[in-house]
């Protein structure tokens, strides 16, 4: 395993396992991936890193959205402009990320305002749809909304 690339920032655009997202879309029917590519893009409708996904309105956004935000030291302010649209908005923001429940944005933005899944094991990201080696760190689906 490269736990050097894992741990770092160098990349940013790993995907979200496609079973996963396939169960998860099942449930929650997502109308927005509000992070990814057009080669990897789980939605139709879709943010790209040259649509700077954080400046946009999140809340304006119609049906339930999905964020598998890039796992940089910017996942703190991803964390918090998902919480902070769900305030606005009726549909479900429903996001894949590391459980870090030490982490300042987990108190912040996600204990006591949230649902909380933690993932049983580790995923397999993966890239070009092709799965990785095991993630090095436990994963959560977190999901935000007025209807839970």
């Amino acid at each position: 395993m490269n736990k050097e690339l894992m741990f770092s920032s160098k990349k940013e655009d790993w995907e979200t396992p496609q079973s996963l997202f396939d169960e998860l879309n099942k449930k929650y029917k997502f109308n927005w991936d509000l992070a990814s590519s057009d080669a990897n893009a789980k939605c139709v409708n879709h943010f790209t890193v040259g649509d700077d996904s954080l400046s946009q309105d999140w809340s304006a956004l119609e049906g339930n959205l999905w964020l598998n935000p890039p796992y940089s030291r910017d996942l703190k302010h991803w964390v918090k402009k998902a919480y902070e649209s769900s305030l606005d908005r009726s549909g479900l923001l429903v996001m894949l990320i590391p459980s870090r429940t030490d982490t300042s944005y987990w108190h912040d933005y996600i204990f006591d305002k949230a649902e909380i899944k933690f993932i049983r094991g580790r995923l397999k990201f993966e890239n070009g749809g092709v799965a990785s080696q095991p993630a090095p760190f436990p994963s959560a689906l977190i999901t935000f909304g007025r209807n839970l």
